[in-house]
């Protein structure tokens, strides 16, 4: 039988030596560890504090300079009611006294800073203005929606902050009754800048912005910020706030903020990202007075986290020393035994790091097989996409040229008429000898019928299918459109004016030609119950786009049908007359080639439509 041998006194006491190394090991980084915590969490307290302290007093003198922003034109709406020009305007208007007034409040607005001060009548519209001679003047605007107005006609000070609906403008609104004897006879509105307090944010290198009551920041010495909103926005106050054009056409996208960890009242600590860029702030917030509006002021945290994070490290440096020097006597000791346990941790870190990696690679396999599944589906998509839109075309042609087939068949029959008349009378005089009267009777056949070869051959061309890629001979494309449509000009008899230069656009040929026998057509629709029917063709340059405009002076189009002009199957004409995607077809077209088609209204009356193309690219060297 054999016998295992006995273990040595040595193992025996390798393993409790090893346990007590490694504790030793333990309470020395404990020891390093927390004395460099505890340095670090004391320094940021106490860094915390005075940053605190220190933009207390920021953040007041801050909003004092916001507050006296606000109100030093306060006096401005109220002190229209001493000038008796505006009572008489408001109670009897007329072009002079109108004339007056404009000069009046434009002489007070220059002089006042002010960027525009206007006088609204009880109904809300706009009878005089500061800005009466400018491009984008007030002047006859009705703005009874706005919150300003419907306060101060209720004997209420209106104060609001808005973008101009006119001018795009931001701006805050001071607004005041204007009183003839107890009744409220019209309404002064002071528009004023306020984008002074973000300059002078931006050159004290100051982070700061103020929230109105809907918790959209206004003013922002960041302008990414701006018009973002401070708290969570339901469906039904977004569509409010959409309503009241307030804020113009803003997004109202939320401001993200991370990492929300409240201090004391009215202080957070904050992460967001600044150009792309994560970072702490100590956020603070007021509310300002006489204004539902709060003030917040970011200070970076960045220095004062460095700053504690060196003395934690300096402290953690000490207590290193000072363990170093308490276990320099057993350090021979623990030589062997720091080389096993680093080795083994070497190994396990290794280990460690290899099955992350195995497992890394596995996820962005899977990955890049879910991406490229992702990547198949949308090609796919695309294609359909495409393949139903170049229907959709197709569909649209064919529905112009069913629209246009009586026309076109009177238009052929009657050449067959004469084809028929003139053959038979050839015949005829061939047989009598007249050779001149024949050889006459066929030069007239053959004209005929290169007449009709030209309808065929232009309605082959416009139904035929068409690519994305190509360029377009403007003048060729409005002769190609008006001979399609020539059956309608003749019974029509509608003058048409040219007024644009030959010139290349990059969209296919075909595509340029339907959208113009759309638009055309729908003008000759629309000029059919008047006598006197005129269309003007014009083009103009602008920038690296043509624009031609296509415009009639027929009755126009009702304001309640405006919205729905592009719209899919949406048709003002009787019976089937119409199915509603000309116009639809052709905006596509038009954007497809990086160009646009709008719709704008004259005041003399009739409708325009501008195609906007632009010019092919010249190719690359």
């Amino acid at each position: 039988m054999q016998c295992l041998p006995a273990p040595s006194r040595a193992d025996l006491t390798v393993k409790p030596r090893l346990l007590r190394h490694l504790s030793l090991i333990l309470l020395f980084l404990l020891l390093v560890l927390g004395c460099g915590y505890a340095a670090y969490h004391i320094s940021d307290r106490a860094g915390i504090r005075a940053l605190a302290e220190n933009g207390e007093r920021q953040l007041e003198l801050n909003a004092r300079a916001v507050e006296s922003e606000i109100t030093k034109y306060t006096y401005l709406p109220s002190l229209l009611e001493l000038e008796g020009n505006v009572s008489r305007l408001l109670l009897a208007p007329t072009a002079y006294r109108r004339h007056h007034v404009n000069m009046y409040l434009q002489g007070l607005n220059e002089r006042s800073g002010s960027l525009a001060i206007y006088v609204l009548d009880p109904d809300g519209r706009v009878i005089a203005t500061s800005n009466w001679d400018e491009a984008d003047s007030y002047l006859g605007e009705d703005l009874s929606f706005r919150a300003y107005y419907q306060d101060a006609i209720k004997g209420r000070p209106g104060r609001f902050y808005g973008i101009g609906s006119t001018t795009g403008e931001p701006g805050y609104y001071l607004a005041h009754g204007l009183r003839e004897g107890n009744r409220i006879i019209g309404v002064a509105v002071v528009k004023v800048r306020l984008d002074a307090l973000e300059e002078r944010w931006q050159r004290a290198l100051l982070e700061a912005y103020v929230s109105d009551e809907n918790g959209i920041i206004i003013l922002a010495s960041d302008p990414m910020v701006r018009l973002k909103s401070v708290r969570p926005l339901d469906d039904a106050t977004k569509e409010r706030l959409a309503r009241s054009l307030q804020y113009h056409w803003a997004a109202l996208e939320e401001l993200q903020l991370f990492n929300r960890s409240p201090l004391d009242e009215g202080i957070e600590q904050v992460s967001f990202a600044t150009a792309g860029v994560p970072a702490n702030y100590l956020l603070q917030t007021r509310r300002l007075e006489d204004t539902p509006w709060h003030l917040t002021l970011l200070s970076p945290l960045q220095e004062q986290r460095s700053a504690a994070m060196s003395h934690g490290m300096l402290a953690a440096v000490a207590a290193a020393l000072l363990a170093f020097l308490l276990i320099a006597w057993n350090e021979r000791r623990k030589v062997i035994a720091t080389r096993l346990a680093a080795r083994e941790a070497l190994q396990a870190a290794n280990d460690e790091l290899e099955r992350k990696i195995t497992e890394r690679t596995a996820d962005l396999q899977a990955s890049n097989e879910r991406l490229q599944a992702e990547v198949r589906e949308r090609q796919q998509a695309e294609t359909t996409l495409r393949q139903a839109q170049d229907e959709l075309v197709q569909a649209g042609k064919l529905a112009v040229i069913g629209q246009m087939s009586t026309s076109i068949a009177h238009e052929l029959n009657q050449p067959l008429a004469a084809l028929r008349t003139l053959s038979a009378n050839a015949v005829r005089f061939l047989q009598r000898g007249a050779l001149d009267v024949a050889s006459s009777n066929l030069q007239n056949i053959a004209e005929l019928v290169d007449r009709m070869g030209k309808i065929t051959a232009s309605l082959r061309a416009f139904a035929r299918r068409s690519g994305d890629q190509g360029e377009a001979s403007l003048q060729q494309a409005v002769d190609a459109a008006l001979l399609l449509l020539h059956p309608r000009l003749q019974r029509t008899r509608v003058q048409i004016h040219h007024a644009f230069t030959e010139t290349r656009l990059n969209i296919e040929q075909i595509r340029l030609e339907q959208i113009l026998v759309n638009l055309i057509s729908n003008a000759l629709d629309a000029l059919q119950p008047q006598t006197d029917r005129q269309i003007w063709l014009s083009g103009a340059s602008e920038a690296e786009h043509y624009q031609l405009e296509v415009r009639d002076n027929g009755p126009g189009i009702a304001p309640e049908t405006r919205a729905h002009l592009f719209e899919p199957f949406f048709t003002t004409k009787p019976g089937e007359q119409g199915l509603g995607l000309g116009l639809t077809l052709s905006a596509s077209l038009a954007a497809a080639a990086g160009g646009s088609l709008t719709v704008r209204h004259p005041e003399e009356g009739g409708t325009a439509f501008v195609i906007s193309l632009p010019y092919p690219r010249e190719p690359q060297a």
